[in-house]
């Protein structure tokens, strides 16, 4: 250990050689410190993360694990599995060494997830429990595959929640109906779930479209990006799969529609947002038109489901 003190400021100062994974020497060297105890346990971790030696702790190996996984990972779903991670994982397991976390350690873990509860009494759903689940079994499996780690304890406990979700929900074309007339209130609302229904694009998709995405001529709808809000900024990536690259056939009624939509936007460029609203905007129409409609409640993404039916020929 090379940890020294700083009289003139009263700190103490780590100083450290050590080899990385490339077998090169490098040198840590890092001020601040208001006592020797907290430099030399710095010090530990540090060379212990950098020799990806498993006796770390559950914390450190966690940024590792981010570290190694984010290059290679879209950055939404980085974020999102970052967020998982530091919400539902790292306020159990931080303070523990890697290698103590134990099977009953997880089943405890377990059973303070699935007690939690939101503002309105209600707790996780399936799905989501079985990803926060397969997240902390994930992290397990990344050490004992890349670092030498010897037991999964996450595998004799098995997962949370289901795979399966809850039975889809969908709309007939009355029903949709029955719904759109309580948007022509406004317009933007109306334009937005006329899109979503009669083409079955994703919502994210919807928020992403620019006016260069829609052929009126040729009558071709382009999907070529996506909208995310990330850390607070509204993000545009790919769309969710390499298969969400596609152009759909718009019908001619839907064409005449978006070109009196386009009448109404103040300078419709090519790189104008069709719809500069949030998911959640989305959402508060969608419970405001069941509600003034009667229909039964769905997801917006449920739309996606009715849209298929529909083009089926179910109804």
């Amino acid at each position: 250990m090379s940890v020294s003190k700083d009289i003139s400021q009263g700190t103490w100062t780590v100083y450290a050689r050590y080899t990385d994974w490339q077998g090169k020497v490098k040198i840590l060297h890092k001020r601040g410190f208001k006592t020797k105890r907290e430099a030399l346990e710095y010090e530990r971790e540090y060379l212990l993360k950098k020799s990806k030696d498993v006796n770390m702790g559950f914390g450190q190996f966690v940024e590792s694990y981010l570290e190694d996984l984010k290059p290679r990972l879209k950055y939404n779903t980085y974020l999102t599995k970052e967020h998982i991670i530091r919400t539902k994982i790292l306020p159990y397991f931080e303070e523990k060494a890697l290698t103590d976390i134990c099977t009953s350690d997880i089943m405890q873990w377990q059973n303070e997830i699935l007690q939690m509860r939101d503002d309105d009494g209600k707790g996780y759903s399936p799905t989501y429990l079985k990803t926060i689940s397969a997240q902390m079994s994930a992290i397990f499996i990344h050490a004992t595959r890349y670092y030498d780690l010897k037991n999964n304890p996450c595998k004799k406990v098995g997962n949370m929640g289901k795979k399966k979700a809850k039975e889809m929900l969908f709309w007939t074309r009355d029903e949709f109906l029955q719904f759109i007339e309580t948007m022509k209130s406004k317009p933007m609302s109306y334009y937005a779930f006329e899109l979503l229904f009669w083409t079955g694009i994703r919502e994210g998709e919807l928020l992403a479209l620019t006016r260069e995405d829609v052929d009126l001529e040729k009558k071709i709808l382009h999907i070529r990006k996506s909208y995310q809000r990330l850390e607070r900024k509204d993000v545009i990536t790919e769309p969710k799969t390499e298969k969400s690259n596609r152009d759909i056939n718009l019908p001619d009624f839907l064409c005449e529609e978006l070109e009196d939509y386009f009448g109404m936007l103040y300078k419709c460029n090519n790189d104008t947002r069709l719809f500069e609203i949030s998911k959640h905007y989305l959402q508060h129409e969608m419970k405001r038109g069941c509600k003034e409609s009667g229909v039964k409640r769905i997801r917006i993404h449920d739309l996606r489901h009715s849209h298929v039916s529909l083009s089926q020929g179910y109804f």
